[in-house]
């Protein structure tokens, strides 16, 4: 535990050295910084579903700088400070554990969030989904809604039921492209996915996570495709689709064989 304390006491030490003498970081406020810790998280999230852990080791420590950036601001103004928001996350845990910290029992995963919902409201939010933040991603704030609407028991009982909504909304989505009217296929298309997002909780999926997957094979196997037509002496935009999709076949093979 102490060598923990050294550092993070270092860091501490290298945050106040760095907004008293380094013209960068003494211009900085928390609106210039906010964009780049944005962009952080993301690289924290790609370095997770690379599973590679240097990386990951790397992006939390730029996170973890932000968060001391932050409250280094803030103590300026004296609003608050590094320790006000250790000791502020401290007490909001001990308080929403009250099965850890408390007499209160839980059965299982389920229960405790189920008591954490209850006693956000306690403390005062008006409504079970005020945490969840507006500028989320679509498809993350979606999964995020349906987490937080469950732990108050809204939900359905088993995943054959939500993948019913799915095949429902579908056909929805089919009678109103016939019908052709753009918005309301566009809000049948939004029913499609948010029905989609649900089955994927009911079958331990994170769907931004497996979308974004997705994303990163197909990118590698359309680059092994352009590659490989290159190496031809040919050009991506003069050839069919019919052409192009033999050089797609072949990458899928470069790209299962390189896993």
């Amino acid at each position: 535990m102490e060598h923990k304390i050294k550092s993070f006491e270092r860091l501490l030490i290298i945050m106040d050295e760095l907004r008293e003498k380094c013209p960068w970081d003494r211009k900085q406020t928390m609106d210039s910084l906010r964009y780049l810790t944005i962009e952080e998280l993301y690289e924290l999230s790609d370095a997770i579903l690379d599973k590679d852990m240097d990386e990951i080791k790397k992006e939390l420590g730029d996170i973890l700088l932000h968060i001391v950036f932050y409250s280094r601001i803030a103590s300026e103004t004296n609003k608050f400070d590094i320790s006000d928001v250790i000791n502020s996350v401290c007490d909001k845990l001990i308080h929403r554990h009250p099965h850890i910290y408390g007499d209160a029992n839980v059965k299982d995963e389920k229960e405790v969030k189920k008591n954490w919902e209850k006693l956000k409201l306690k403390e005062g939010k008006s409504s079970v989904l005020e945490g969840v933040p507006k500028s989320l991603p679509a498809i993350v704030k979606a999964f995020r809604i349906q987490e937080k609407v469950r732990g108050v028991g809204f939900d359905w009982k088993d995943k054959s039921q939500v993948w019913d909504k799915v095949l429902e909304e579908i056909e929805e989505l089919k009678i109103e492209l016939m019908k052709g009217d753009d918005d309301k296929i566009e809000a049948e298309f939004g029913d499609v996915l948010f029905a989609l997002t649900n089955y994927a909780r009911f079958i331990n999926v994170n769907p931004e996570d497996a979308l974004e997957r997705t994303n990163k094979r197909f990118i590698k196997r359309f680059q092994i495709m352009e590659n490989k037509i290159k190496e031809e002496g040919l050009e991506l935009y003069d050839m069919s689709l019919s052409e192009m999709d033999v050089y797609w076949e072949q990458a899928k093979k470069v790209y299962l064989s390189s896993l």
